[in-house]
């Protein structure tokens, strides 16, 4: 038995184009908690300038592919990468128009695994508004 296994209920078709799975059974390995990554640099100043902030890009697929760099420099810093990510949760401030270019860049990351997954759409991030995406994980290292 793997130590993940996918588990799919009453209703699941091959077929669709989904971008999550609704459950991984864990049979070994140690959790690992990600903090939610955004555009901006993981480590920077508390209370927030918003200067530090200005170089972020606009747009939201630019933001993306930042953070989903620095989910994969956590992954790789737990001794994890991708494939070992089990659930991740995405705060998006304007999901109407940022949803497909997002989802675009994460099927890439996560080249062909899914984790399960939560969407929800905040009325801003804690960081800074200019961002657009929050991404926060759980993954299992395979020891």
């Amino acid at each position: 038995m793997s130590r993940l296994e996918v588990v799919h209920h009453e209703g699941y078709d091959p077929a669709l184009n989904a971008l999550f799975v609704p459950a991984i059974k864990v049979a070994s390995g140690r959790l690992v908690f990600i903090s939610g990554v955004t555009g901006a640099p993981v480590y920077h100043d508390h209370p927030h300038r918003p200067e530090d902030f200005d170089a972020i890009p606009p747009d939201a697929a630019s933001q993306a592919r930042l953070a989903y760099e620095h989910l994969a420099q956590a992954l790789t810093a737990a001794g994890c990468t991708p494939s070992d990510v089990v659930s991740l949760t995405r705060f998006f401030t304007h999901i109407a128009e940022d949803q497909d270019a997002i989802n675009a860049i994460q099927a890439a990351f996560f080249a062909g695994h899914l984790p399960t997954s939560t969407t929800v759409e905040v009325k801003r991030l804690a960081t800074d508004p200019r961002l657009r995406l929050e991404i926060q994980a759980i993954a299992v290292d395979p020891e």
